[in-house]
């Protein structure tokens, strides 16, 4: 296998460690009781129900870290609102779409 297919694994692999260790610390963490935008509840995923959206492409994931934290590393594709920066950026997502938070 050439060095580059390898690096590509290496990184993928590694990515999707990241993305299970997010989701698990988040999970650990009690849940936030506050209403989402659309006026539902927020709901707590299982790493498995988060993991399989990753998999089929429901969902977007939406890294709440400081800037800094999601340059360091993030799940691929993830999009990046600091926390601090929802309430202005809401806009930027699509309210119909299914949003997966995390943090660490």
């Amino acid at each position: 296998m050439s060095k580059i297919v390898l690096k590509k694994n290496v990184l993928f692999i590694t990515s999707i460690a990241m993305m299970f260790v997010l989701l698990g610390c988040a999970a650990s963490q009690p849940a936030v009781e506050q209403p989402a935008p659309s006026g539902e509840q927020p709901v707590r995923l299982s790493l498995e129900d988060a993991k399989a959206a990753f998999d089929d492409g429901s969902a977007l994931f939406l890294d709440v870290r400081s800037e800094s934290s999601y340059m360091a590393s993030h799940i691929p594709g993830a999009v990046s609102i600091p926390l601090a920066e929802i309430e202005p950026r809401i806009a930027e997502l699509d309210p119909n779409q299914w949003i997966i938070t995390y943090c660490t």
